[in-house]
């Protein structure tokens, strides 16, 4: 007789999923942004590398990136009619937030 199989004894695989980094472009919509994928492809005729993009938008939870920042997303079930992407993590914060942050900091010197 064959024994019976539980499945709690078996873990389920998920399948591995496309991860990419590209920068945000845009975070004017909420829980949303626009990330750009940037990809160099040859001219099949003459060979030269020409630059090609791709535009993704990603669930990004706390509204915690913004435009410039350089991020890594992941494939996910359709959250809506364009996203399929969530943002895994920011691999570098981009040059907005870096300038606002020394202006604050930095002030001019007067002159009396």
């Amino acid at each position: 007789m064959s024994q019976p199989t539980t499945t709690e004894a078996m873990p389920v695989e998920r399948s591995c999923r496309k991860t990419e980094i590209g920068v945000v472009t845009s975070d004017k919509m909420d829980k949303t942004r626009r990330v750009e994928l940037e990809r160099l492809v040859p001219h099949p005729k003459y060979g030269k590398y020409l630059k090609r993009r791709t535009v993704c938008h990603a669930h990004d939870e706390t509204n915690q990136t913004h435009v410039g920042d350089i991020v890594e997303i992941m494939e996910t079930r359709p959250l809506s009619k364009l996203k399929r992407w969530r943002i895994v993590r920011v691999v570098r914060v981009g040059a907005q937030q870096a300038l606002a942050g020394e202006g604050e900091t930095a002030k001019p010197p007067t002159q009396s």
